[in-house]
């Protein structure tokens, strides 16, 4: 079975056409390195706003059938920076661990990585995860938490997402 996963862009200006996606083409990019298992992306490009965030990830999960979705941008302190409580709404349950781990692997890279909001959450069979905007940490953030989604992504009844263990050895444990 092919996965399909959901790959949502928040930004003002992006959603404008006024700035290039570099956040969705990051986070594509990354999984086209280290999955090997067949899948296809599901995209969206929204403002900062929590009504179109979280419209957008309800559809990728409840219509769309993606059994996991990624968010880049919209995890700051700024004011228009909405992409946590939008993934709160969403979400049946929260999964705070993984914001903690991108927290803390950016943390080694630039001390103002503690400002980061992301989060990640479970909205039906789908895992939903906020990633950061920039595409390096993007690719840092990613490669930090990836080793856990493939057997999320089983216990939540998902397609099977195989990687490269070159790249990135997933964790399930022995059965």
């Amino acid at each position: 079975m092919r996965a399909k996963i959901g790959i949502v862009t928040v930004s003002d200006r992006v959603s404008a056409g006024i700035y290039e996606d570099k956040g969705g083409p990051a986070i594509a990019e990354v999984l086209c390195e280290i999955l090997v298992s067949p899948w296809r992306p599901a995209r969206r490009c929204v403002p900062d706003e929590i009504a179109e965030i979280r419209r957008a990830l309800v559809e990728l999960a409840d219509v769309e059938d993606c059994s996991l979705v990624f968010t880049t941008g919209g995890t700051g302190p700024a004011v228009r920076d909405v992409t946590p409580e939008a993934t709160e709404q969403a979400c049946d349950k929260m999964m705070p661990g993984f914001g903690e781990l991108m927290r803390q692997q950016s943390l080694a890279q630039v001390p103002t990585a503690i400002l980061s909001r992301q989060t990640a959450g479970i909205r039906g069979r789908a895992l939903i995860v906020n990633l950061p905007g920039r595409p390096a940490s993007i690719r840092l953030c990613m490669l930090a938490v990836f080793p856990a989604i493939p057997y999320a992504i089983d216990l939540l009844g998902g397609p099977r997402l195989e990687t490269d263990p070159e790249k990135c050895l997933a964790f399930r444990p022995p059965s």
